[in-house]
């Protein structure tokens, strides 16, 4: 996607170099990181400088790719290893991290030289398949739509194009008008800050929402359809994302709004039954103790936002069942959220 007139990825690898769009300065600057080595790379995933699953995945492809280029000759063994362990233990519940570390290692353990070819294969399949999704998700929407989104599943999020995203831009590319209602997404405000950064960018028009405020304007006739993306679809077509779009997945149903869930073949793991099987993190207290931001003088601060000594709960995910959903966009079609349709689509 374009910022300045300039061609961006969110996360690209040349030499043994990582660069990455650091997702935490935005939407107040916009600045690329650089990660030289795995171990770097793997704090990036943690702190969220790179976040959304598919730019998780490609970060960790490009952390195991890394780590082989790294290890001395006579212990590559041992030290990818090593490297495995800690790549995958950065987040817990985006399946698209697991996906791509799997692939990266096992090409890597056939040649030293293959990881970084495959973490490359990773990235660029899943621009690809965002791009796809788009296209099928685009025929989802009607000209005039009023699309509802919870946190951010734009180009920031993957590769490139997005999921939840992909098919508003298509949308726009292709003369339709759409608004689109951001959920704020909070404790860190990917919807306000990401999307809204991202849709403004685009010059889309939409205004943020605070996160208790979808249903109601559900119940006014305010939103006609809701995308979200997906952090692991389980085999049974339950989906976890980010925490709140149960919520909005129940409220969707009430009143009789269809909810979409776009999300590449990679985020799918067949070897969790249902979402209940799915490990869902659970981050620091201080991400819903204290706010970052920028006053009205320019400087940029964390402030501490609620009752002093009081603690926090934070779980980053939630789980939506099956049944709330309407269908997943994937890049190779959409399907019904259910065993038997996920296996087809899924088929090699």
């Amino acid at each position: 996607m374009k910022v300045s007139g300039k061609d961006y990825r969110t996360i690209w690898m040349d030499g043994r170099s990582v660069y990455m769009i650091d997702q935490n300065l935005l939407p107040f600057e916009f600045k690329i990181f650089r990660s030289d080595d795995y171990l770097t790379s793997c704090r990036a995933i943690r702190e969220m400088t790179v976040r959304g699953a598919g730019a998780i995945g490609a970060a960790a492809g490009f952390a195991m790719a890394q780590a082989f280029q790294m290890a001395s000759p006579g212990s590559v063994k041992s030290f990818v290893d090593k490297a495995f362990q800690e790549i995958i233990s950065t987040r817990p519940t985006a399946r698209n991290l697991f996906y791509a570390v799997e692939r990266v290692f096992k090409a890597g353990t056939r040649h030293t030289t293959k990881a970084l070819m495959e973490a490359q294969a990773v990235a660029d399949e899943d621009a690809d398949a965002s791009r796809k999704i788009g296209r099928l998700g685009n025929r989802l929407i009607k000209d005039g739509s009023r699309i509802e989104t919870h946190c951010n599943a734009g180009w920031l999020a993957f590769v490139d194009y997005g999921t939840a995203l992909s098919p508003v831009y298509t949308a726009q590319e292709e003369g339709k008008t759409v608004f689109v209602w951001v959920d704020e997404t909070r404790p860190r405000s990917q919807g306000a800050r990401l999307t809204a950064w991202e849709l403004r960018n685009q010059g889309i028009p939409h205004k943020i929402i605070p996160d208790n405020a979808g249903a109601w304007i559900m119940k006014k006739g305010m939103v006609d359809l809701m995308i979200v993306g997906a952090d692991r679809i389980a085999a049974n077509g339950d989906v976890a994302n980010k925490i709140g779009t149960l919520e909005k997945a129940i409220a969707a149903r009430e009143f009789g709004i269809p909810f979409y869930v776009a999300a590449p073949t990679s985020t799918f793991d067949l070897t969790c039954g249902s979402g209940d099987e799915i490990v869902i993190e659970e981050r620091s207290q201080d991400e819903v103790l204290y706010t970052h931001g920028i006053s009205k003088n320019g400087k940029q601060d964390t402030i501490l936002t609620c009752s002093p000594g009081s603690e926090a709960f934070n779980p980053a995910f939630d789980v939506t069942p099956a049944p709330y959903i309407t269908s997943i966009i994937t890049e190779k079609g959409i399907i019904r959220p259910n065993s038997k349709e996920i296996n087809k689509i899924l088929k090699p």
